[in-house]
């Protein structure tokens, strides 16, 4: 990579396509499911080498509950396993791991394995490692009002005091900084109510490779893209006519 491009902070992936590429081979959607977790492990190591400092993965979200109760019992023992075997890989790369979303409607045996990998990474001072699961934007954020709506309440605060920094800080992400780069894998190009406060000004690059064949190659391409964009944030930079 050339030195005049930048490198996104936070990457954040919305990871489509598993299924579709099974398919595609004539193998079972599980078995794709379980590729692309993989993909996820060998991509965490390769961010981390370039040098991004946030990596966030749509794992599972709020609506995937509508999918055959046989597909989401299987993403759902893939998911057990993959938080348990992280917490090794993830102490040896230095990452610290991250659970957002809505926790009361996963299993106890899944929400064990959330609070022990959270628990042991979290002394890491490396990447940090944000999976999504059982995630909607529009759930975050209204969990992240009801609280305030709490806070008011009860006079911890007024609702004249609540700006978009409070707001910001009250959302599941609140610990981490927005995504500077948003990549959605195999063709789709919406967001599916992934980060939709955080995403306001991120930059957004869509690819028709599906999620299990998205390796370093196609993460370096994602990150040449996002290093010859302009941003503006609104205003003008010095190259603007």
């Amino acid at each position: 990579m050339e030195e005049n491009k930048k490198i996104p902070q936070h990457v954040a992936i919305i990871l489509d396509g598993n299924g579709r590429w099974a398919k595609a081979k004539g193998l079972p959607r599980n078995y794709g499911h379980k590729q692309g977790a993989k993909a996820v492990e060998d991509i965490l190591v390769v961010a981390r080498d370039m040098g991004i400092k946030y990596l966030t993965v749509y794992a599972f979200s709020t609506e995937n509950w509508n999918r055959p109760e046989t597909e989401v019992a299987a993403l759902m023992t893939i998911l057990k396993t993959y938080l348990k075997s992280s917490i090794k890989k993830s102490m040896k790369n230095n990452v610290r791991c991250q659970v957002i979303g809505e926790r009361s409607r996963l299993s106890d045996d899944i929400r064990a394995a959330i609070e022990e990998l959270e628990r042991a990474t979290a002394g890491n001072t490396g990447l940090t490692f944000t999976i999504a699961i059982n995630y909607g934007s529009r759930d975050e954020i209204v969990r992240a009002v009801r609280k305030l709506a709490d806070e008011c309440k009860t006079g911890e605060i007024s609702a004249d005091e609540i700006s978009e920094e409070m707001i910001s800080k009250n959302l599941d992400t609140g610990n981490i900084p927005d995504p500077d780069l948003m990549i959605r894998t195999c063709g789709e190009q919406r967001l599916s109510n992934f980060l939709l406060w955080q995403c306001a000004y991120t930059e957004f690059y869509y690819t028709d490779i599906a999620w299990p064949d998205f390796d370093e190659a196609e993460l370096q391409k994602a990150v040449d893209a996002y290093g010859n964009r302009n941003r503006k944030y609104g205003g003008l930079k010095d190259d603007a006519q």
